[in-house]
């Protein structure tokens, strides 16, 4: 790599020469140039003043400062601004060692890799390294780049040392109107989103790629082809309501593998606020089914329980026993049946003496 900017860091009474080295590549990002519809010609920029209307060449375009709210413009040369006091020009001086959570991730600018510069500077480069790394810190300093200061951040990463850019922090805008009112949450929500948040597991970076640009390379493939583009799929459009618990509890069924191989994970509950009217129709008509069906099992279960009672044959009903093992039934009968002969034998006798009385007279 080809260094950018050589300068020090200055740690206390102890400087270390280093080059420095961009740490991100955004020429494989997909950016797109002006061209004249009519011919597809790309269109040049041209830095025309506006005094005289002819164009300007580079070699006579220079700086000037215009102050917010004011239409006069200072010239301000060179010569001008390597005589203003800037003791951070080429070097990084140290300030603090801070925890990294005490660095706003807003004000990350931009990064570079900071490697040793000669021989000599190879030991303190280390050592400044290894104690970043031990003691869990991040060095805050000044550093002036490309003609003017920022804020700096060092730590250790991979081996070497990076430093980040940052913002000013008057140069962070306030998130006054962005954020929602307060909002009511229950309590299974929170626990379920944080349950779909240790569910998702680690993150492999060689699994991260750009797939806008691969579809753009695709379409810029099959135009220098000729081949017909293939349409974009549809996304749905409109508002939807969702219902949050179901598409929780869904999510994290998913992550932690909860279904079967090669099938789909299934969608969570949603209803556009268009269909809301039909979606209730069909709901209500759904439970009207639900009613006629369950009144129809009722009446069903009833017809069959009254069939089965007029088959089924009458049970005779077991007199009860006696002490004496005996039935009380056949002691009762007995009982009747002798009363029964006892009146008989007596209407005979009496029957007999009405005769004898007659014959005698």
């Amino acid at each position: 790599m080809r260094s950018i900017w050589n300068g020090s860091i200055s740690f206390g009474l102890v400087t270390i020469p280093v080059k420095t080295y961009s740490a991100t590549d955004r020429t494989s990002s997909v950016s797109f140039v002006r061209i004249h519809e009519k011919d597809g010609a790309q269109i040049q920029y041209r830095k025309i003043c506006e005094l005289d209307g002819e164009e300007v060449p580079n070699e006579e375009v220079g700086k000037g400062y215009q102050a917010p709210g004011d239409d006069a413009i200072v010239p301000i040369t060179d010569e001008d601004l390597s005589r203003l006091p800037m003791p951070t020009a080429k070097t990084l001086s140290i300030l603090s060692f801070v925890d990294p959570d005490e660095i706003d991730p807003l004000q990350m600018d931009k990064a570079y890799y900071l490697g040793p510069n000669g021989a000599a500077a190879t030991k303190p480069y280390a050592l400044l390294r290894e104690a970043l790394e031990d003691h869990r810190k991040v060095a805050l300093g000044k550093v002036a780049m490309r003609g003017r200061e920022s804020l700096a951040m060092l730590r250790a990463h991979n081996g070497a040392i990076v430093m980040h850019t940052l913002l000013w922090p008057d140069q962070l805008r306030p998130a006054t109107g962005v954020a929602p009112d307060e909002v009511e949450l229950r309590e299974n929500e929170l626990t379920l989103a944080e349950t779909l948040m240790d569910s998702l597991g680690e993150l492999d970076p060689a699994e991260l790629h750009d797939d806008y640009r691969e579809a753009v390379e695709e379409l810029v493939a099959a135009k220098l082809e000729g081949e017909p583009v293939a349409p974009a799929a549809s996304g749905t459009s409109g508002a939807q309501v969702i219902d949050l618990t179901a598409a929780l509890e869904k999510s994290v069924r998913a992550a932690r593998g909860g279904q079967e191989a090669g099938t789909e994970a299934e969608p969570a509950s949603v209803t556009p606020i268009r269909g809301r009217k039909t979606a209730k129709k069909g709901e209500a008509e759904q439970g009207a089914a639900k009613k006629s069906g369950a009144a129809g099992k009722k009446a069903t279960a009833k017809k069959t329980a009254s069939a089965t009672a007029k088959k089924a044959p009458a049970k005779k009903t077991a007199a009860p026993k006696s002490a004496g093992g005996r039935t009380k039934g056949t002691s009762t009968a007995k009982k009747a049946a002798s009363k029964s002969t006892a009146k008989k034998s007596t209407a005979k006798k009496t029957a007999a003496r009405k005769t004898s009385k007659r014959s005698s007279a």
